[in-house]
This record gives C-alpha cells, structure tokens and sequence, in this order.
C-alpha cells in the first residue's frame, strides 16, 4: 500500500480529507514545521506528500525548500486557494509541485494523489474493496500446483472466507509469514515440496503448527488414504471437491479449532 504525509492543521477539512484517503493509502498525519517534517520524512520514507494551505500565511515556508531541495524525487500536492498556493509560487514551477484548487471534491483529489504517484486508481478501489469485504472473513489459504484446482477452490470458498493461493510448499508457507491463515487446504500430491514435506514445515514452526490443515488429493485407493491419515491432518477431501460438503467440513473445522483456543 502507498504511503502518503499529510500535512496540515488539524482542522475538519484535513481530518475529513485523512478519512477518505485512509480508505486506499497508508496516510499519516504531519505538523506544518520544517523540524518535524524532516524526521517523519525518515520515518515513513512517503510515496507522496500532500499539504493542506488552509493558514497558509502561518505555514513553515521552510518545508517547501526542504521538500524541493533533499526529496526532488517524492511528488508533493497541495490543496489550497489560488492566494494560499500562490505564496509558494516559485516552487511550482517545478514538476514535482502540483496545486488543487480549494474547495475540492473528494474524486478529484483521489485523481490527483493517483496520478502523482503513478498508479491505477481503478484498480486501488478494487483493491480497497477487496480488504473492507475480506475484514472479519475467516482466511483459508489453499495450496495446489493446478492452476484450475486453484481458481475452482477459491471460486466456491470466497463468497464466505478470504482466500490465499500458492502454487507450491515453498510458496505456502511465505504466505503464511506474511498473513497467517485460520486453515490451510494442501494438495497432497505436489511435485518438488508435496504436502507431505509442507505439512511437516509447518508443524515445525510453533508460530504455524496449530493452523488446521486438510488434505486434498485425487489418488482414491485405501493405501493413499492411509498414508494420508498417518498424518493426522484436521480432514481430507477427494479432489474435486463437492462444494457443500467442503464448506461443511470447513465450518465443522474452524468451529473445533476455536474451541480448543477458547
């Protein structure tokens, strides 16, 4: 996620304009002082920059010569009137300085903040989207070298759980640092790292060895499945998987897991 420096009093515009671009960045709030802007600019090494002119006659003229003279390379806007803005006029001039004109909508600020960072503002609303309907979900990290195996599984589990892929053991388990999942789904059959070898990875690490894990696997013969259970995973499914009877082992599963923390 973008990193964003707000700067500014904090007035309603400036913390109605922190509201909104929270909902796509991660913004963090500035004092208008030259001291204070040097070190936050260290600490949270922003993508962009944006600067509230409302009191613009009381601003530290000084972060402007700090912004245009050691960080040339972060975008800076800023949101003011046209007497506001035009007290730092000589810095627009340069490219890296960009005004809105105040009062301003929303849209047209989330355009601009797109725009100087350089990225797709659809696709940073579909990402937003995407987190707000995923909080609260239950997160299921599904493993499978299949690329359609993949795209099924997370087709019948995303309309009730948030839903990680990964191509290999190796691949689980970096997602697995990064977000830890409630239950795991592994194909049993991977080349290379096959859930075997992953399920052994995991129950390893004390950080990881208490997620459920379920085993999937297409080879349906009785010395397979042993094999399988000798395992002792949360379950296993026959791949493919029946939707219904999948989500009902799932529940079933996270229902026991969450009794055994309670």
């Amino acid at each position: 996620m973008k990193k964003i420096l707000l700067i500014g009093k904090l007035n309603n515009v400036v913390m109605e304009t922190n509201k909104f671009l929270a909902q796509y960045f991660h913004v963090q709030l500035c004092s208008e002082n030259a001291g204070v802007l040097e070190g936050m600019m260290k600490i949270v090494n922003p993508d962009l920059v944006v600067i509230s002119l409302i009191g613009a006659y009381d601003i530290d003229k000084s972060m402007f010569f700090l912004l245009s003279d050691q960080y040339t390379q972060i975008p800076v806007l800023t949101i003011g009137t046209k007497e506001e803005s035009s007290l730092f006029f000589k810095y627009y001039a340069d490219s890296q300085f960009e005004n809105l004109i105040r009062p301003v909508e929303n849209t047209v600020i989330m355009d601009a903040v797109c725009r100087r960072l350089g990225v797709d503002k659809s696709k940073v609303e579909r990402e937003a989207w995407e987190r707000k309907d995923s909080a609260g979900k239950k997160r299921i990290l599904v493993v499978d070298d299949n690329g359609t195996t993949l795209r099924t599984m997370k087709a019948m589990l995303e309309e009730d759980y948030d839903v990680a892929l990964a191509i290999s053991g190796a691949q689980a388990m970096t997602s697995i640092g990064k977000k830890r999942p409630d239950l795991i789904l592994l194909d049993y059959e991977m080349p290379v790292c096959d859930g075997k070898m992953t399920l052994e990875m995991i129950r390893a690490d004390d950080d990881m060895k208490s997620i459920p894990v379920v085993f999937l696997t297409a080879i349906n013969d009785r010395a397979n499945i042993e094999a399988v259970l000798k395992l002792k995973p949360a379950g296993y499914f026959l791949k493919p998987a029946v939707k219904d009877q999948l989500l009902a082992e799932i529940d079933k599963i996270l229902k026991s897991a969450e009794g055994r923390e309670g």
